[in-house]
């Protein structure tokens, strides 16, 4: 807003506000960077304005799962980077993933990220505590002393926590801090350094595949695990029909469980790697872990999305140097970058009557405020 101009007023906008149920062509007043007021009469003469006819007004996007690379990996991204990327994508908030070098499994490392997003960032950067030392699966970080950090969840993302007793006793200490788990689902002797997913098309083109069960008996265990403990669980990028399945049955079961999904594992399928449904055969950018699935796996997940079984989508922001990525395909880094093309590629499902607009905005909004208990606060166009 122009520092000159204490009042912006937004007219005419197509505005949606899925927490509040709004969903209406209208004006929305902002005072001195504020939500003053979404309707109403009482407009001050010296606001400026703005013409929003034809467009949508909604909550700025909350991405809950994203690698922003700093510290450790500033040649693939950086903060300033990444989150220059996500303002120009839509998003507001980021949440970012704990795999940085050092990880972010202590205090000191967590106030640093902190600290160079209050200096570097275009938006609010959360950042997310390693559950264990050195994400290697063998000793919890101190839950406790990261929670007073400012964390907003823990995960071990790109590794999974192999030792049931371990994630057991983490999901009791974060639900004794009131945090949720973000699990990355992959059980790593199914995966077995697979590079795309397991079916006819790997068989074809001779790629060791990953098998759905690699994410499903993961997704399968800490589901019972957040049963036993009514910790709060958030499955991570969901790629298969029965890990659907699975979370489907659970939230019927009253287990406290949440899941979030990928803008490419909504709209691209395992074809994109062979050429079939892009111009470039054995396609570097389209190798992500998990892995592209089948057609029959991503209507399953548009499902879900659709009937709430799936909360939220989140990008999974994973940026790559071209040295990463151009190197042949069983070489290439797991990875995509999501911030730019998340809602262009999301507008899609929209346009082909998957779901719609509003429901669209709630996945990017207010539902992934309630994974990391900021609803109200934030992916809200409340006044004040």
């Amino acid at each position: 807003m122009n520092k000159e101009a204490i009042f912006l007023l937004i007219r005419g906008g197509h505005i949606i506000d899925p927490s509040q149920g709004i969903d209406q062509v209208g004006d929305l007043l902002i005072a001195e960077g504020k939500i003053m007021q979404i309707g109403g009469t009482v407009i001050p003469g010296e606001a400026k304005n703005l013409d929003a006819s034809g467009l949508v007004v909604c909550p700025g996007f909350i991405d809950l799962h994203c690698h922003l690379r700093e510290p450790g990996f500033e040649e693939k991204e950086t903060i300033a980077t990444g989150t220059k990327a996500a303002a120009i994508g839509g998003f507001a908030t980021v949440c970012c993933m704990a795999n940085t070098e050092p990880p972010l499994d202590t205090p000191t490392a967590v106030a640093w990220v902190k600290q160079k997003a209050s200096k570097d960032s275009l938006v609010a950067v959360l950042p997310i505590g390693c559950i264990t030392k050195g994400r290697k699966g063998k000793e919890l970080t101190d839950m406790g002393e990261l929670a007073e950090a400012g964390v907003v969840a823990f995960s071990d993302d790109g590794n999974p926590v192999a030792s049931s007793q371990l994630m057991r006793c983490a999901m009791d200490y974060s639900r004794d801090l009131g945090l949720s788990i973000i699990d990355h689902c992959e059980d790593k002797a199914l995966s077995d350094n697979g590079i795309i997913n397991e079916g006819q098309i790997s068989t074809e083109l001779g790629l060791k595949g990953i098998p759905a069960a690699a994410e499903e008996a993961m997704v399968a265990r800490d589901l019972t695990l957040a049963k036993r403990t009514r910790a709060r669980l958030h499955i991570a990028h969901v790629s298969t029909k029965g890990s659907v399945e699975l979370i489907r049955r659970a939230k019927r079961d009253g287990i406290s469980a949440t899941s979030e999904v990928t803008p490419h594992h909504l709209t691209l399928t395992e074809e994109r790697i062979t050429g079939k449904a892009s111009n470039e055969p054995f396609d570097p950018n389209a190798k992500v872990n998990p892995p592209l699935r089948t057609k029959e796996d991503v209507q399953a997940l548009i499902k879900g999305l659709k009937d709430g079984v799936i909360d939220a989508i989140a990008t999974d922001h994973a940026p790559h140097t071209l040295a990463d990525k151009n190197c042949g395909l069983e070489l290439a880094a797991f990875g995509i970058s999501g911030f730019e093309t998340a809602f262009g590629c999301l507008m899609s499902l929209v346009h082909q009557g998957a779901i719609s607009l509003a429901q669209l905005i709630s996945k990017l909004t207010c539902e992934p405020a309630k994974v990391i208990g900021r609803n109200g606060e934030l992916g809200t166009l409340k006044a004040g």
